[in-house]
């Protein structure tokens, strides 16, 4: 991989070598060690890249990652990468019989049943890449923030939320294609498999600690209402950030992932366009009580 000359661009490395970290490979977390680091610029890799290896596995598994894939090695981070591998293990033992026949995003009959598979077999999984918008970038660096530095939370429920955010998404492509042009049976496949998704990943895959007791307010207060029903644009956006990674651990053939590609770009385009419509602009302040209640689990 190249390199670029300190003198051309400044260099601002989050993790040091022989750094205990945190990393992503797939879906699922992995105690890792920091062995080189370097700033890469090439077309699809640039900017800050550590050379990690992963606790446990032969040295043939060492890669090289973008920071984006890295974690600091903190207690909250142990704590996603436990409810990550919760939800994979819960999610494989436990499907329903109508899960099983095919619910979700499968394009047709391409997609089949998703389960985690050996690491060589990943390797050679076609992948998805998600270009997210720069001021979307800035919105998920604004909601961490909001979140877990200034202890607050995204106003519950949302009046547009995840269902209304898909549902104007879908209004805006026929209105845009007409109903010749466009495939709306795929649009609806694709829609209601981020609806899907998403009510799976929302409890053990996108929330931030700070905000459990809120979601489990939520839960009692609505029963079994869906998620999409309740939360909104804030964290449909986070569950975007991890979609290559889940879709990464299907069997998905490398049409079928192209497809749903160019859909999941395109709904982020949307997403940008609408941002001021879609996302709320100021979170609210959490009661003291919460975050003493938060502060103590």
């Amino acid at each position: 991989m190249a390199s670029v000359d300190s003198s051309e661009v400044e260099r601002n490395f989050s993790y040091q070598d022989n750094e205990r970290v945190l990393c992503f490979h797939g879906p699922l977390i992995y105690e890792a060690k920091v062995l080189e680091k370097n700033w890469m610029d090439e077309p699809e890799a640039s900017g800050p890249h550590y050379y990690v290896h992963y606790k446990g596995w032969k040295k043939s598994w060492d890669e090289w990652v973008p920071e984006s894939r890295v974690l600091r090695w903190s207690e909250e981070n142990l704590q996603m990468q436990q409810r990550l591998k919760t939800f994979y293990r819960t999610n494989q033992s436990g499907r329903s019989a109508k899960e099983s026949d095919g619910e979700g995003i499968n394009l047709g009959k391409r997609r089949r049943d998703a389960k985690l598979e050996k690491e060589e077999d990943y390797l050679n999984r076609p992948e998805i890449k998600l270009d997210i918008p720069d001021t979307l970038k800035g919105q998920l660096v604004d909601d961490w923030e909001n979140v877990t530095k200034n202890q607050q939370l995204v106003t519950l429920p949302r009046t547009v939320n995840v269902n209304e955010v898909l549902s104007r998404y879908k209004r805006f492509k026929k209105e845009k294609k007409g109903s010749r042009e466009l495939n709306e049976d795929l649009l609806d496949e694709v829609l209601d498999g981020l609806r899907i998704y998403f009510n799976k990943a929302l409890g053990s895959m996108l929330l931030y600690r700070f905000e459990r007791h809120q979601y489990a307010d939520m839960r009692r207060q609505y029963g079994e209402t869906d998620l999409v029903e309740i939360y909104g644009a804030e964290h449909l956006l986070r569950l975007f950030v991890q979609m290559p990674s889940l879709i990464a651990h299907t069997n998905m053939d490398p049409d079928a992932v192209s497809v749903l590609s160019d859909y999941l770009t395109d709904i982020l385009r949307f997403m940008q366009k609408n941002q001021k419509q879609l996302f709320q602009a100021e979170y609210e302040n959490a009661a003291p009580g919460y975050v003493a209640l938060s502060a103590t689990t």
